[in-house]
């Protein structure tokens, strides 16, 4: 690697302040004549990690790493002296000098300078076309129905790409060659521009370098189906390594000591035009290894709100996953059936106020993926059993023991101790099968005695598990003709009120009953907003049922 000027370092050395430069990864408070913050090189939750601006030291007492700003730059971005002097120089806009280095080093540096380069020139051209230009019209026109104002679009560097080879042309006259385009990712095979009649996205590292592009479609004749498309896999640009806004919301991130991980790049720039700032995109994907190594200097507090669909689900479980194994604090923000993070950035503190833990989510999960009961009894308990004990464990339980509805002596069996035997607290099938008790008993109570049919009315499908006893209100209720399937079970109801002799007392009580489960069930997942009013209906369902006794 070619050796930096004595010179240069020394100018390097004398523009640095270590305090703003940690400030920028850490979190730090006065302490005194120093300032304190959780260390960034080691796991810990009760600060040990001090910096001195006097003496332009750092020092953590936990795990004795120390030293000046340069090597601070050294351990955090895992670079070498002569990295470090190179990110400190283009923070402080200091030409860097040489000392003579081989032919292969030297042309090495150069082609990666100049292929930077042409990622900012091509990100000004964009920018340009945009704002300035009729093609940019359309591009401007959506930009606005999404509610995204000419000044946060600004401060992200978004443009439009024209089509054709307008910026290859541009770029050959400024004297850049074929082969840097093509290494830059923007130019394609037949000599035109890689990114057509799109709009872009400037995709940039943590420090704010473009290293390449995501371009999203606009038009409907675009050759290509796929709504947005990246900028091919090169040295300087790989999809995984990078989080979309990480350069403008790092130092908030630090400062709050969160940070929220949205799928889409709309979303970082909605949210942050409504002043929302320690927030990052993952771009599509699920968080990586590099990706969270990066929030993981920041901050170890972790909120993730993907896309409810399918492919949004799977990809915050493989998130949360992740960042669980690399010790961060995990919730997950609810979004409702689609919708995104920006369909309301203004009230988005309200939606992080009602995030649930990572246990409380995967149980959640665990549940709706079922295919029944019992599978989702023994996915439970498996994910509970390896987990240590927390306030976070235990509210999962509770939730896991409203979803499956069992009683509470039924707990230590959904989730033993770890370490003890997968066989002790065994739940019996008969305890486990409770909840479809309750369902055929209030249905053969309605059989039996027609006059509950308005009550039964009260209660909608979603108040039985059982797909053959929705079927079964369904037909009690009119709604439904009997078939060679629910005609067994009509006969079944009818022997069953018989057998217990319920009565209509009884019959109302087993309804009610069923009310009841339902509303603990909505509780264990409300938001603060509905939690009053389900608290209150509760109440109500309960003293209903004392009235029995």
């Amino acid at each position: 690697m070619a050796r930096i000027k004595d010179a240069s370092v020394e100018q390097v050395k004398a523009a640095v302040e270590i305090l703003p430069l940690v400030e920028d990864y850490v979190r730090l408070r006065k302490s005194g004549g120093s300032y304190k913050g959780l260390c960034p090189f080691h796991q810990e939750r009760t600060p040990s990690f001090t910096v001195s601006p006097a003496r332009g030291t750092f020092k953590c007492f936990g795990c004795g790493e120390g030293g000046d700003a340069i090597s601070f730059v050294e351990k955090i971005e895992q670079v070498d002296f002569v990295g470090a002097i190179e990110l400190l120089a283009r923070r402080f806009g200091i030409e860097l000098e040489y000392e003579q280095s081989s032919p292969e080093e030297e042309r090495r540096r150069r082609r990666r300078e100049r292929v930077g380069s042409l990622l900012e020139r091509a990100a000004a051209f964009y920018e340009r076309v945009l704002w300035e230009t009729d093609d940019g019209g359309a591009a401007r026109e959506y930009l606005a129905s999404r509610g995204l104002g000419v000044e946060i679009c600004r401060s992200f560097r978004l443009g439009y790409a024209p089509g054709g080879a307008t910026l290859v042309e541009r770029a050959l006259q400024e004297g850049f060659t074929r082969e840097e385009l093509a290494a830059a990712g923007l130019a394609n095979r037949r000599g035109n521009d890689y990114f057509q009649r799109r709009i872009l996205f400037p995709l940039a590292d943590r420090k704010g370098d473009v290293r390449g592009f995501q371009a999203r479609k606009l038009h409907d004749d675009d050759p290509l189906q796929a709504k947005y498309v990246n900028s091919p896999e090169s040295e300087l640009f790989r999809k995984g390594d990078l989080l979309y806004g990480l350069d403008g919301a790092a130092r908030a991130i630090a400062r709050e000591d969160r940070a929220v991980v949205v799928e889409g790049n709309t979303d970082v720039i909605a949210l942050r035009q409504a002043g929302f700032a320690p927030v990052v995109a993952s771009m599509g994907t699920a968080l990586t290894e590099k990706q969270l190594r990066e929030l993981g200097r920041l901050t170890k507090r972790l909120y993730l709100c993907f896309d409810a669909d399918a492919a949004g689900q799977e990809a915050t479980l493989r998130g949360m996953e992740l960042a669980v194994r690399q010790g961060f604090t995990v919730r997950v923000v609810p979004l409702p059936a689609g919708t995104d993070p920006a369909d309301e950035p203004a009230g988005f503190e309200e939606r992080l106020a009602a995030a649930v833990s990572y246990p409380v989510h995967r149980v959640r999960l665990e549940h709706a993926r079922a295919r029944d009961r019992d599978a989702a009894f023994a996915a439970i308990r498996d994910f509970l059993a390896s987990l240590p004990d927390s306030p976070e464990r235990q509210d999962a339980l509770r939730l896991a023991a409203d979803l499956l509805d069992l009683p509470p002596e039924t707990q230590a069996g959904l989730a033993p101790a770890r370490g003890s035997s997968r066989t002790a607290g065994v739940v019996s099938p008969r305890l486990l099968d409770a909840g479809r008790h309750l369902e055929r008993s209030a249905l053969a109570g309605v059989a039996a005695h027609p006059e509950l049919k308005p009550a039964l009315g009260e209660l909608g499908p979603e108040h039985f598990d059982d797909d053959l006893h929705r079927r079964a209100r369904a037909h009690l209720l009119g709604a439904e003709p009997a078939d060679g399937e629910l005609t067994p079970l009509l006969a079944e109801l009818y022997a069953l009120a018989d057998e217990e002799s319920i009565t209509v007392e009884t019959a109302e009580q087993l309804l009610l009953r069923l009310r009841e489960r339902r509303l603990q069930r909505e509780l264990a997942g409300a938001d603060e907003r509905r939690l009053v009013d389900l608290q209150q209906a509760l109440l109500k369902v309960r003293t209903r049922i004392r009235e029995f006794a």
